[in-house]
């Protein structure tokens, strides 16, 4: 049996706030590092021993991963990250209170922005203070390459490559991996994974630091999938993260 561990980032000092984050680097909170460190505690107590792990360049995800790792006494396993493991860039809305934003715009607006499968937010200027272009960990991108702004469309464009070439690879030498993301991006591998439509991908919430557990036969055919945790508390999660822009 082979196993694939996805674990969406802890809570972040802009999740609290409500805000719009993307590209935008921000740090976990107290809640969201016991969160991630409780996750790996339960990782351990049902016996996964990942062998390979991936994260994005956003310090949320990299953070989370270290708390995970920490608590199953694996700080050890090899690490690589990818900006096309990045949450989906919200363009100029990053940095706006997600309630606020859909007293302007409506609640409508703001939903297609956050969850339609092919609409984007409006767009960042190349040269805006909060665009990845300013930003040295990006310098390898050739302006074509930086979003700014994406749909959950162009997120999964972006990552499937990645994915493909890269982590499904991983498979050849491992029998367990482990990616710890975002939102959007995990969206992308589950999409894939699940088979679902564009409908059904972007109704599906997943919660924060709660690992998602796909095994595969060794031919990497699916055979179940599952949320490891309580599942009143696993929805309850979910809720709060459909919830998040409601007007107040």
């Amino acid at each position: 049996m082979k196993q694939l561990i996805l674990i969406r980032h802890g809570e972040s000092e802009w999740n609290k706030l409500n805000l719009f984050t993307g590209w935008t680097d921000v740090d976990l909170t107290e809640a969201g590092r016991k969160e991630a460190y409780e996750a790996g505690l339960l990782l351990k107590k049902e016996g996964f021993r990942p062998q390979m792990c991936y994260t994005s360049y956003l310090k949320r995800a990299v953070r989370t991963l270290n708390q995970v790792l920490e608590a199953m006494d694996m700080d050890y396993l090899p690490v690589e990250k990818s900006w096309r493991l990045n949450e989906k860039s919200y363009g100029a809305i990053q940095g706006l209170n997600k309630a606020d934003t859909a007293k302007k715009y409506g609640d409508d607006q703001v939903l297609l922005w956050r969850r339609s499968f092919d609409v984007q937010p409006p767009a960042l200027d190349l040269h805006d203070e909060r665009s990845p272009r300013m930003d040295p960990r990006y310098a390898e991108l050739s302006d074509s390459e930086i979003p700014l702004t994406e749909s959950l469309k162009d997120t999964i464009a972006r990552l499937m490559p990645y994915y493909k070439d890269v982590i499904l690879k991983a498979f050849d030498r491992y029998n367990s991996v482990m990616v710890v993301a975002h939102g959007n991006s995990l969206r992308g591998i589950v999409k894939e994974l699940r088979d679902m439509t564009n409908e059904e991908i972007i109704k599906f919430n997943i919660p924060t630091a709660v690992p998602y557990i796909f095994e595969f036969n060794d031919q990497m055919q699916l055979q179940k999938h599952y949320f490891l945790g309580d599942p009143e508390e696993i929805r309850k999660k979910m809720e709060s993260v459909a919830n998040q822009a409601k007007k107040k």
